[in-house]
C-alpha cells in the first residue's frame, strides 16, 4: 500500500496491529481499536462499521501521537483515560492503579458471601485501598441494596474514585473517604462494624518491583505496587486492625499474588482472632485472594 492511500480505518488499524506487534504491546489489535475508537470519539463497535472512513488530518495526529506513546509501553488504559471492569467502565489515570481482570475473582467471592449468608440482605461493606472505586462500585452495582465505605490514602485516587462513583449513578451508595485504611474510621465517619471488608493492597514484593514491566513500573502508581518486603505488609496492618470492625458472620478478602498463597495462610493463621483461612484461585487457577472470618 503506498503513502498515497489515503488512511482508513482499515488501513490504520492493520498498521498499528502490526507496529504493536513489533513492539510487545498487549492485545496488538484490541490495542489499536482502543486508540483509534478514543481519538474518534465512537464506540470501538462502529470502527467495524466505518472501514473505509478516512481520518482528517488533525484525527491523524491525535492518533500518531497515542500510537507512539503506546510503543514505549504508556498503559492503553491511561492514553485512552478509560478501562473496564466488571462489565463497568471507570476513568484512570497515572495515580490509580490500572483495574485489571484477576481482581473480579475478589468481587464474585465477596458477592457470593454476601448474597449467600442469612443476615447479609443488606451488606455493609468496606473496601481499603480503593484506586479507582472499581471493587466498590461493581459491589454495589451488583449488590444494590449494600452500602460501601471505599477509602484510599491518594487525594488523587480519592478524586478520580468519587468521579466514578457518581458518574455510574452509585453515590447515594457508595462514600469516599481519603486516608491511610481504617484512619477515617476514627473521626466517626461510620460507627457500626462491616459485613465484608475487602482490599487489593500493594502486593509486590519491593526486590521485585524493579523487575516488572515498564508499562508497570513506568507508569503506574508506585505505593498501590509496593507491598514491603515480602508483599504482605498491608494485608498484615489489615488483618490486625479489621477484627473490632467486622460483624460474626462478615468476612475479609484480600488480593494476593499468584504465588503468595502460602504465605498469605501462614500470616493469617499467625494472627489471633481468625479462622476459616482460604486461599481462592483465579480463572487462571492461579492463588489469587486470602479470606477470613471472625474467630
Amino acid at each position: 500500500m503506498s503513502e498515497q492511500d489515503p488512511w482508513t480505518v482499515r488501513r490504520l488499524l492493520e498498521w498499528t496491529t502490526g507496529f504493536f506487534t513489533k513492539k510487545d504491546v498487549d492485545s496488538p489489535r484490541l490495542s489499536a481499536e482502543m486508540l483509534l475508537a478514543h481519538v474518534l470519539k465512537y464506540p470501538r463497535i462502529k470502527l467495524y462499521t466505518d472501514y473505509e472512513h478516512v481520518l482528517n488530518e488533525s484525527q491523524l495526529t491525535a492518533f500518531r501521537s497515542l500510537v507512539k506513546r503506546a510503543g514505549e509501553q504508556e498503559p492503553i488504559e491511561y492514553l485512552t483515560g478509560r478501562a473496564h471492569f466488571f462489565s463497568l467502565e471507570f476513568e484512570v489515570g497515572p495515580g490509580v492503579l490500572i483495574p485489571r481482570p484477576d481482581t473480579e475473582t475478589l468481587v464474585e467471592s465477596a458477592i457470593g458471601h454476601a448474597r449467600g449468608v442469612v443476615g447479609l440482605e443488606s451488606p455493609r461493606i468496606l473496601d481499603l485501598c480503593t484506586g479507582s472505586g472499581c471493587i466498590a462500585a461493581a459491589l454495589a452495582k451488583n449488590l444494590t441494596t449494600a452500602m460501601v465505605l471505599a477509602i484510599d490514602k491518594s487525594e488523587t485516587a480519592c478524586a478520580i474514585a468519587k468521579k466514578n462513583v457518581a458518574e455510574l449513578g452509585l453515590a447515594d451508595r457508595v462514600t469516599i473517604a481519603c486516608g491511610d485504611l481504617f484512619a477515617p474510621l476514627e473521626s466517626g465517619i461510620v460507627a457500626q462494624p462491616f459485613d465484608l471488608i475487602v482490599a487489593n493492597p500493594p502486593y509486590i514484593a519491593t526486590n521485585l518491583i524493579a523487575g516488572l514491566d515498564r508499562s508497570v513500573k513506568d507508569y503506574e502508581p508506585i505505593e498501590a505496587l509496593d507491598g514491603g518486603l515480602d508483599g504482605l505488609l498491608l494485608h498484615r496492618r489489615i488483618l490486625h486492625e479489621a477484627l473490632g470492625r467486622i460483624t460474626s458472620i462478615g468476612r475479609v478478602y484480600l488480593e494476593i499474588a499468584f504465588d503468595q498463597g502460602e504465605a498469605a495462610l501462614a500470616m493469617a493463621h499467625g494472627i489471633a482472632g481468625w479462622t476459616d483461612a482460604r486461599i481462592l484461585k483465579d480463572y487462571g487457577g492461579n492463588d489469587r485472594v486470602l479470606t477470613v472470618r471472625r474467630v
